[in-house]
């Protein structure tokens, strides 16, 4: 626990002059770094990195000098090299050097800032370490098992150490990442072709790792499972060997201290199965890092979407009203405007359900209620607000019916869909005239075919440059490539016909 003399040593952060103490200690920072360690007053004001136009006088540096050795942060002893008279002999004249805890402030504060600047990562070259670290532990457990053969502690000892190391990092890395991923979902405030572009880089990032996770998952996997036999006494010779190294403490003998590194590592390899293989009904945490980051997929993609409809030039309320106030302006006369302002906000009439109107013929939804036959208003309705009678609740109706008749209708519309995929994504080169040649394009087929040219003409900015996105879904991927400006294509369907320039196009799974 900090002490009252400890806190001391970090005033200067908060004190007046902070970014003068931090520029001053700074100096002797880097000169410590470079073995010089004591420094005079104008040699630190000849070394530090003072702002333009605020460089320190003498007298300042000396004041601050003399504050953070109050602190506690320097260490002061008189300088008597430069002695050359007496009055010289009676000046106050010191040498300055980082004390043992303005070391350790200056440490930690550096500590500190690689924390805040570091950018966490998804490690797919860990994985392949700890795949090598594990082959490794395999081939050395098979040495130390047959007769007569002595297991290599020193070199188990090397690879566990480094595997664990490895391991650390990549999950610390992994959990600030994936962390990180929400607050990179939203960045309404920078430039949109700039987020659109980075988004797209961290969707292709996390597709190359989550590869890179499906393929070495299994591997590393049977590693730990061939492991099992043997990982016992490996951790016992680590333990031993780091327990014979230890300095002795009379608190604690050889075994208990034995036993106590033995445990750590024994956490330590649960912690690595229980990333990569299954304990009972709790996933491995692979999977779990597998799924956050295929659901960050989308959510990047629905960000993306949002941009692209934001570019696209599609007005918002403000620019509606203001239209609609250029609208009422061009009216010729009050009757204008009021059917205008009807027309607009919906303030056209119309009868209530629950109400039975006392006439025999239907009235339509248009006619005035100053028009129209007088409606019976129950009592209650007026005095209570409602119309039904408190009581009983009616029963439940049974929807049963309904809900399988629903169920039957998406079942139809996703296997429609998926037929359509089916016949545009097939990865085949073909041009845009030639995808209604054997038979015209219809229903499903050719609502994604549209949805899917929409999206890509919508990506691109000049038309003699070819265009590849993905669909706003994320399950194909399509790619445009006009031809000559004189070249022509129509896609024949039921509801006519679409020409236009011909491109070739490739339609294929993401």
């Amino acid at each position: 626990m900090l002490t009252t003399s400890d806190h001391d040593l970090f005033r200067h952060l908060g004190a007046d002059k902070a970014d003068l103490y931090r520029r001053i200690l700074a100096v002797f920072a880097a000169a410590l770094r470079q073995y010089q360690l004591q420094l005079r007053p104008d040699e630190v004001l000849a070394q530090g990195e003072w702002a333009v136009g605020a460089v320190p006088r003498i007298e300042d540096i000396q004041a601050a000098l003399t504050q953070l050795s109050a602190w506690g942060n320097l260490e002061a002893q008189p300088d008597m090299a430069r002695v050359s008279s007496l009055n010289d002999y009676y000046r106050a004249r010191f040498l300055y050097r980082l004390s043992a805890g303005g070391e350790a402030v200056e440490a930690a504060l550096d500590v500190f800032a690689a924390s805040l600047q570091r950018r966490a990562e998804l490690q797919t070259v860990a994985l392949e370490d700890i795949t090598m670290r594990l082959q490794a532990l395999c081939r050395l457990a098979t040495e130390g098992r047959g007769q007569g053969a002595v297991l290599d502690a020193a070199k188990v000892h090397e690879t566990l150490r480094d595997l664990a190391q490895r391991f650390e990092e990549m999950t610390r890395n992994a959990q600030h990442f994936m962390a990180g991923v929400a607050r990179q979902l939203d960045l309404r405030q920078a430039d949109a072709t700039a987020v659109v572009q980075y988004k797209r880089r961290l969707i292709d990032y996390l597709e190359r790792f989550l590869g890179d996770l499906v393929r070495r998952s299994g591997t590393i996997a049977a590693h730990l499972s061939a492991l099992e036999p043997d990982i016992e006494s490996l951790l016992q010779a680590v333990a031993a060997r780091e327990a014979r190294d230890a300095a002795p403490d009379a608190a604690t003998d050889l075994a208990a201290d034995r036993l106590a590194r033995h445990q750590v590592w024994q956490g330590r390899w649960r912690g690595l199965r229980s990333w990569f293989l299954r304990h009972g009904d709790t996933p491995p945490q692979a999977e779990l890092l597998r799924a956050r980051a295929r659901s960050a997929i989308p959510q990047l993609l629905g960000a993306i979407a949002a941009l692209n409809e934001r570019r696209s030039g599609r007005s918002d309320r403000a620019a509606d009203f203001r239209l609609l106030a250029g609208w009422f302006v061009d009216c010729a006369d009050d009757a204008q405007s009021h059917r205008l302002a009807r027309a607009a906000f919906a303030l056209h009439p119309a009868r209530h359900l629950a109400m039975t109107v006392s006439s025999d013929a239907p009235l339509p939804a248009s006619t005035p209620w100053h028009q129209a036959p007088p409606l019976a208003i129950q009592p209650r309705l007026r005095e209570l607000g409602e119309a039904a009678p408190r009581g009983v609740a009616p029963p439940v109706q049974d929807r049963t019916v309904e809900r399988e008749h629903i169920a039957r209708q998406l079942a139809e519309e996703s296997r429609q869909i998926e037929a359509a995929r089916q016949r545009l994504a097939t990865g085949q080169v073909l041009r845009l005239s030639e995808l209604s040649a054997e038979r015209p394009l219809e229903g499903e087929s050719l609502d994604l075919l549209l949805s899917l040219l929409g999206e890509a003409l919508a990506e691109q900015a000049d038309p003699d440059q070819p265009v590849e996105r993905l669909s706003g879904d994320g399950l194909m991927r399509i790619r445009l490539e006009p031809l000559a400006a004189d070249s022509h294509a129509e896609i024949v369907s039921a509801r006519g016909v679409l020409g236009g320039r011909d491109h070739l196009v490739t339609i294929t799974p993401a």
